[in-house]
């Protein structure tokens, strides 16, 4: 594991930075797409480069015969997101089971969020997908520690449940944009969006085609079923840029686990 921490950067410390799980298959040539580092330039980043191996071949094999390659790619890309501002912690991980190996790493760096990586020219409009599974705080501290400070312009949007009224869900919304202006972010650039919708996930990946990022919370007591499941991969596919998604904190018993 390697810590890479920008020179100029006395106002943040590590621990007032959300910190963000970035799971790249370095050899198979993922890297960070356009305008990662300036998504995350407040983020604390977890890089994580994996690569899955064949059920018969030990990982120290693995790492013995690719751990060099993939270092230096990953160390190239740590750097970038350094200058942008993050800071950054590197992993390399060969494994036989990604999503067992992403979600080990999620809860052992305590991380808020996962990035699906799609690239963006900018990033001045940010969607937040607001339904109600994931807690307010975890939201607010993403987003607040993400884009406090900035001139990122936020839209906090929420889907009706069935058994919700429009003022139902304004309160929550609200009730998030509170909780974000009391985390330093600008009231005059959150806008808050109730709508009544059949099918959430359509209804946010049409809104995200005006933004150039989406924040949203997981659907699912797993995150890795979310990233790696239709969800994500309705919303990604089709807003085509930078998705993080929220994973909800684990309870007790299962972090024991």
């Amino acid at each position: 594991m390697t810590d890479t921490t920008p020179p100029d950067d006395p106002t943040r410390t590590e621990t007032d930075r959300p910190a963000v799980l970035v799971p790249l298959e370095v050899l198979e040539g993922e890297s960070p797409p356009t305008g990662t580092p300036d998504l995350l330039a407040n983020a604390h980043v977890v890089l994580l480069g994996y690569h899955v191996i064949p059920e018969q071949t030990a990982t120290e094999q693995a790492r013995e015969q690719f751990g060099e390659t993939a270092m230096a790619k990953l160390e190239g890309f740590a750097g970038t997101l350094a200058e942008a501002g993050a800071t950054v912690e590197v992993r390399l991980v060969f494994t036989h089971d990604e999503r067992t190996t992403i979600d080990r790493l999620i809860y052992e760096h305590d991380c808020l969020a996962v990035l699906v990586p799609n690239s963006t020219e900018r990033v001045e409009e940010v969607l937040v997908a607001v339904r109600g599974t994931v807690g307010i705080d975890r939201n607010a501290r993403l987003v607040a520690g993400l884009f406090a400070g900035t001139d990122v312009a936020v839209t906090l949007y929420h889907v009706l449940d069935d058994d919700e009224t429009t003022d139902d869900g304004e309160t929550l919304l609200n009730g998030v944009k509170a909780e974000l202006v009391d985390r330093g972010m600008d009231p005059d650039g959150i806008e808050v969006v109730v709508e009544d919708a059949a099918a959430a996930v359509d209804a946010i990946a049409r809104h995200g085609e005006a933004h150039d990022a989406v924040i949203m919370g997981e659907t699912d007591p797993s995150v890795t079923t979310f990233v790696f499941g239709m969800p994500s991969e309705q919303v990604a596919e089709r807003f085509l840029g930078p998705v993080l998604v929220v994973q909800r904190e684990r309870p007790e018993g299962e972090a024991e686990e």
